[in-house]
C-alpha cells in the first residue's frame, strides 16, 4: 500500500472495484482477455494477433494521451465505441465464475461506512459491475455507482471522479481514491485535490480501518 494523500476532513471513499475489491489474477486477466477473444472472432483474426493488436493500440494512446489508456479506450483506435464494449462486457463478463463472498471485506466496509460515504468508480459497465459487487457480498455498501455507461468516458478521466462527488454530496479535497494502478485511480484524483491511496489488493483494503485509525 501507498497513501499518498489522506485530507484532514475526509467524508468520502471512492473506491475502484477489479483488483481493488479483491484479488483474483485470473478473472483480472480474463476480464480483458474475454474481450479481445471476442474482438479477434469478429475481425477474423487469432487471439494471438489479437492481443498484439490491442498492444500496439495501448501504446499508440500512451504516445499520444501520455497515460495508460482502459481497454475500451484502447478499443475506440480500433473502431470499437464505447457504447459496443459496454455491450461486450455485458454479454461475457460473469464474476459469480469466479468471485464469492468475501466476511472480511465485508465487515470492513460495514466499519468504513459508519463513517465515511463510499462510491464506486468502475471502468466496467453498470451491469457486471452490480454483479461484482453482489458475488462479494458488499453491493449493499454501494448504493450508488459510477461506471462506464454512467458518463460514457473510461478512467483517467476527470467526469467519473467528479461523478463521484456529487454523488456524495462532498467537495473533491474531502474525498480520498483508493484503487490498484496509479495511472489510473490515483494520478489524475490527486491533480483534482482529492486524497489517494493506492492498494495491492483486497488485502490492503482489509487494513483501511486500521490506517483511518477506525479500531480501538
Amino acid at each position: 500500500m501507498n497513501i499518498y494523500s489522506i485530507p484532514e476532513n475526509t467524508t468520502c471513499l471512492i473506491f475502484d472495484i477489479d483488483s481493488t475489491l479483491y484479488t483474483h489474477p485470473e478473472y483480472a486477466s480474463e476480464q480483458v482477455d474475454i474481450q479481445i477473444r471476442h474482438f479477434a472472432a469478429l475481425r477474423g483474426m487469432s487471439a494471438d494477433e489479437a492481443r498484439s493488436v490491442i498492444a500496439e493500440n495501448r501504446a499508440k494512446w500512451k504516445e499520444l494521451h501520455g497515460s495508460n489508456p482502459s481497454l475500451g479506450n484502447t478499443l475506440t483506435l480500433l473502431g470499437i465505441p464505447i457504447s459496443e464494449s459496454i455491450r461486450w462486457r455485458e454479454e461475457l463478463l460473469e464474476p459469480s465464475h469466479f468471485l464469492s463472498e468475501d466476511p472480511i471485506l465485508q465487515d470492513t466496509m460495514k466499519c468504513l461506512a459508519t463513517h465515511y460515504r463510499l462510491v464506486a468508480v468502475t471502468n466496467n459497465p453498470v451491469k457486471p459491475a452490480r454483479k461484482t459487487l453482489r458475488a462479494l457480498g458488499i453491493e449493499s455498501f454501494f448504493p450508488a455507482l459510477v461506471a462506464l455507461d454512467t458518463t460514457g468516458v473510461s478512467k483517467p478521466h476527470t467526469e467519473p471522479f467528479l461523478r463521484a462527488t456529487q454523488i456524495a454530496d462532498t467537495p473533491a479535497a474531502n474525498c480520498i481514491s483508493i484503487g490498484d494502478r496509479y495511472d489510473i485511480d490515483i494520478a489524475l484524483p490527486l491533480q483534482m485535490g482529492m486524497g489517494g491511496i493506492l492498494v495491492n489488493g483486497v488485502e490492503d483494503v482489509y487494513t483501511l480501518p486500521d490506517v483511518f485509525r477506525l479500531r480501538s
